[in-house]
């Protein structure tokens, strides 16, 4: 028969035991919070695409096309614009635009460093080295004087064949409506779009619509001169108050 202080030994031992258990258990237990956050902090998410698809995909569409603001799978439009002037319109965003600003700086929710990654992003992505060297493209902002009435001869030359005479847009096929276009001349069309984002649409075209850039619209690409004049003749076309004027019902 075993004594009574081996038996509180061998008691004591599996006590210890017990709680050794216990305790690696405990630290195991479902819901129990980790050594680090459990979330990440926004400012601390630093991968490309996680900060495309939540902070621009929305507008840009979820591969960078067919959004309803302009399209950022676009090679062209990416070599136009580069990499500072991309950075620099994610931060303090578009005026007269849609466009919001996403740097801190700017009343946005990015670092400057997030910010930097996403344009880094898009010409990874989706740019291509070197596509427009030799090409002479018109600059991305515009520096010419311009001339809406030159620019309503330039548009009836080379895009009234798919917008219509007066920017009306077009049918399309009846039936199926392909080729349907809408109206670049819409008071609230014009409203909300810049006139930097109609001259980008008219260099760097649409390619997820189907519409060319400055290139190939005609025979002779547009010059930087007939792009401004455009714009300047869309712009002519807004008109102070789209839509319902608010301020002047008398209740």
């Amino acid at each position: 028969m075993r004594s009574a202080p081996h038996r509180l030994a061998v008691f004591g031992t599996l006590m210890l035991s017990a709680a050794c258990i216990a305790t690696i258990g405990c630290s195991r237990i479902h819901g129990r919070p980790g050594p680090g956050p459990e979330v990440i902090r926004p400012d601390e998410v630093l991968d490309f695409p996680t900060l495309y698809k939540e902070n621009c995909a929305a507008c840009h569409g979820a591969n960078g096309k067919n959004g309803s603001a302009i399209s950022l799978a676009n090679p062209v439009y990416l070599a136009i614009a580069g990499e500072q002037t991309i950075q620099q319109t994610a931060a303090k965003g578009v005026p007269g635009g849609l466009m919001p600003a996403f740097a801190k700086s700017s009343g946005g929710s990015l670092t400057d460093r997030q910010v930097s990654i996403i344009a880094q992003g898009l010409l990874q992505q989706w740019g291509t080295p070197d596509l427009l060297a030799g090409a002479n493209p018109p600059p991305y902002s515009a520096t010419l004087s311009p001339n809406a009435d030159h620019g309503q001869q330039a548009y009836t030359a080379a895009c009234a064949r798919c917008h219509g005479a007066d920017g009306e847009g077009s049918t399309g096929d009846l039936k199926t409506g392909a080729g349907k276009l809408g109206s670049i001349v819409n008071p609230s069309y014009l409203a909300l779009i810049s006139n930097q984002d109609l001259r980008s649409i008219t260099i760097a075209g649409r390619p997820d619509e189907g519409m060319p850039d400055w290139r190939s619209v005609t025979t002779q690409p547009l010059t930087d001169q007939q792009i401004t004049d455009i714009v300047a003749w869309l712009a002519s076309k807004r008109i102070a108050e789209p839509g319902q004027p608010y301020h002047s019902y008398q209740p």
